[in-house]
């Protein structure tokens, strides 16, 4: 019975335990969950001898072979190491589906299963918290000192220092995704190649401000009453390949923000205290609207907010054929609670 907390995770992954066969990634964070899927799978690749066979199994592979997922893990390959096998939950793969999988006998591979975000008594978690042979890694959305690691991680890697000053301007325009952070860093190390050292100039010409990114558009979009805004940016960004899913997350990331804001505010906190307490901070750019949205946002209406968008967010991963159809009625009914709130501050 394994159950890694968010903080345990990166320690967990440096030295996962040889016994366990099936490992949950799950979490608000997308693409931290796919960054940690895709780290361990190679790591769990590279430690056979010889070096084992990273799979990806998803529901379009069971529709024609329902079979696939089981015989990939129960069949030892003749000339090499364990199959890896990663896959998604989906109205697929789900707990019932991977059950005897876990509760049967001992599997040959090993299976990685990415999820959202999931309560502790949930879909897959408990089946992968109360078995011997798995566990689960909870992956949140980073935290000042992960975003730091990560880009000291990326830059070390290319051999480029950054400025102080630098840093925490980079940091402070990265933490909505993971895999989005990691692709600004990224970009920013291919720029400055052949220079000593990354200075605040190189960060500004190259790291796009977070409101300016496609999903932060949307979002920012639907909390501020805007709804054909919001869904004419949601079409273009899922036309573009943006995942509908990974929008329902990164919009539940951001209404819990709301909701810390707002909370504070209630419990006497001004506005300007509120603000300097969220991690990673707003860039400065944000506050006037993310400002202008806490006055639209009371707190029972921010909980109606996220209880909507947790439904939106579990009915997308049971029926991903209708993700995109749940994702715009989420951004519509958010939409419409924003106008709902202008016209209470109307009112007052």
């Amino acid at each position: 019975m394994v159950a890694v907390k968010a903080h345990q995770a990166n320690a967990f992954l440096k030295s996962p335990d040889p016994r366990l066969s099936a490992i949950l990634f799950f979490g608000s964070d997308a693409g931290l969950v796919s960054e940690r899927s895709a780290l361990l799978a190679r790591a769990l690749a590279q430690r056979e001898d010889p070096a084992g066979e990273i799979i990806r199994v998803d529901d379009s592979d069971l529709d024609n072979d329902p079979d696939r997922l089981a015989v990939e893990l129960m069949t030892m390959p003749m000339f090499g190491g364990r199959k890896i096998v990663r896959t998604a939950a989906s109205r697929r793969i789900n707990a019932n589906a991977l059950r005897p999988l876990l509760e049967g006998p001992p599997i040959a591979g090993v299976l990685i299963v990415e999820a959202g975000n999931l309560k502790p008594d949930e879909g897959l978690r408990p089946l992968f918290e109360k078995s011997a042979t798995a566990a689960a890694i909870a992956c949140y959305g980073d935290e000042a000192q992960d975003l730091e690691g990560m880009v000291r991680q990326v830059l070390d890697a290319a051999g480029i220092k950054i400025a102080p000053d630098a840093r925490d301007l980079l940091v402070s325009r990265l933490g909505a995704d993971r895999g989005l952070s990691r692709g600004e860093v990224e970009k920013l190390t291919l720029y400055a190649l052949g220079k000593a050292e990354i200075d605040v100039d190189d960060v500004e010409a190259i790291v796009g401000d977070a409101s300016e990114q496609s999903m932060d558009r949307i979002i920012t979009a639907a909390a501020s009453g805007d709804a054909a805004r919001a869904v004419g940016e949601f079409t273009r960004s899922v036309a573009a390949g943006e995942s509908p899913q990974g929008i329902i997350l990164a919009t539940q990331r951001y209404f819990h923000r709301l909701h810390r804001t707002r909370t504070a505010m209630d419990q006497g906190r001004s506005l300007d205290d509120a603000l300097r307490g969220l991690r990673p901070p707003l860039h400065f750019r944000q506050k006037e609207t993310f400002a202008a949205q806490l006055r639209l946002w009371s707190t029972p209406r921010l909980d109606t907010a996220l209880s909507a968008i947790a439904t939106a967010a579990k009915a997308a991963r049971l029926t991903s054929a209708l993700e995109d159809t749940l994702s715009e009625r989420l951004l519509l009914t958010l939409a419409k609670h924003a106008r709902a709130g202008v016209s209470a501050t109307t009112r007052r």
